[in-house]
């Protein structure tokens, strides 16, 4: 039975070129020889399997004669899917590619992703194609590619080629993003640009944009944090820096926010708070909610409706309260006649 090229990588059959990327790092990094000095035979038959398989995966050609004749097809020429027929593996009439993966390629293709030289090229991004932005999502998500590249410590800062670069990580760089109340309570997409420094392999600078997205949830806070691992500038001798957006919350015409409940201060004169008003309010999603008083409102009057406040982001169709306080408007002066009415009215 031939090799299971997804289950070597860890992904499913469906898996995108951006899931590929990731799960060939974190296995290229976890099985380098050079990590695994004490085992370091059966490390480097799995850093070349897992090699193989991106290079197998991350190819649409190869991958779509994978799926469809497998390893021993891949290997024995079958033709590209679409070309016609397949006459046997290795035959006289197979007319396709004919896989082969020498254990060079491992290497190429782990200096691909991290620079030239193994190890000794960390800090180089640039260089063959790594300025992939695999982490295009909101990170709400951890990497833990982070934590195996920490791991190699100082082996990476010692005396094998390194040059001076390290891998310290500088702090996070934190930036704010903006959202309305309307856009917290129904959910929104947010697009951030990242502009950054990227160096190449011979040292030479360059500037780089990207567009992130911050998928925000109905019922986020202000001060929710969306983190966009190693975004930041490529400096020598260090590894780049997080990218954390942070949410600021705009304050509203309308309503108070105090966690999961909103506060609408009501405005009204005299003689309606006497006489039992209906009070209507436009939702954040523009529904007219209408509520009818039924007793005097005072100054110290709260109105609670249940299920009306902002959607709880920890428990799905769930919300908080509506609470409705009142700003009554009291005349400045009565003529004698009102005066009179108004005791006669009241007991």
């Amino acid at each position: 039975m031939g090799k299971d090229y997804y289950q070597i990588l860890g992904v499913q059959r469906n898996a995108t070129e951006e899931e590929i990327k990731k799960a060939y790092r974190k296995l290229a990094l976890k099985y380098h020889p050079d990590r695994n000095p004490t085992n370091k035979e059966q490390s480097t038959e799995k850093f070349k399997l897992v090699a193989e398989a991106y290079e197998v995966l991350s190819d649409k050609q190869k991958r779509e004669i994978f799926d469809q004749y497998g390893e021993e097809g891949l290997k024995g020429g079958a033709p590209p899917p679409g070309a016609g027929g397949f006459s046997g593996f290795g035959g006289g009439g197979g007319q396709g590619m004919r896989f082969q993966f020498t254990p060079s390629q491992a290497e190429d293709i782990f200096s691909q992703f991290f620079g030239p030289g193994g190890f000794s090229g960390f800090g180089n991004r640039a260089g063959g194609g790594m300025f992939s932005f695999a982490s295009s999502g909101a990170g709400m998500e951890d990497d833990d590619d982070g934590d195996i590249l920490r791991s190699f410590g100082g082996r990476m800062g010692g005396g094998g080629g390194m040059g001076g670069r390290g891998t310290r990580k500088p702090p996070p760089i934190k930036r704010a993003f903006n959202c309305t109340l309307e856009e917290l309570y129904t959910g929104t997409v947010k697009k951030m640009k990242i502009t950054k420094t990227l160096v190449d392999a011979s040292g030479k600078s360059m500037p780089a944009e990207k567009i992130v997205t911050i998928d925000v949830k109905p019922g986020w806070k202000e001060g929710t944090k969306v983190t966009f691992e190693r975004e930041g500038d490529d400096i020598p001798g260090q590894e780049p820096a997080d990218i954390v957006f942070i949410l600021k919350e705009q304050p509203h015409t309308r309503f108070v926010r105090s966690g999961n409940d909103l506060t609408y201060t009501a405005r009204m004169s005299l003689k309606d708070a006497l006489t039992n008003p209906v009070i209507t309010i436009q939702t954040l999603d523009n529904r007219k909610l209408k509520i009818t008083m039924t007793d005097v409102i005072t100054p110290k009057t709260r109105q609670v409706i249940q299920g009306e406040g902002m959607p709880i982001s920890k428990s799905p169709g769930q919300k908080g309260d509506l609470i409705i306080q009142f700003d009554i408007d009291f005349p400045t002066r009565l003529s004698e006649q009102q005066k009179k009415l108004i005791q006669q009215a009241l007991p």
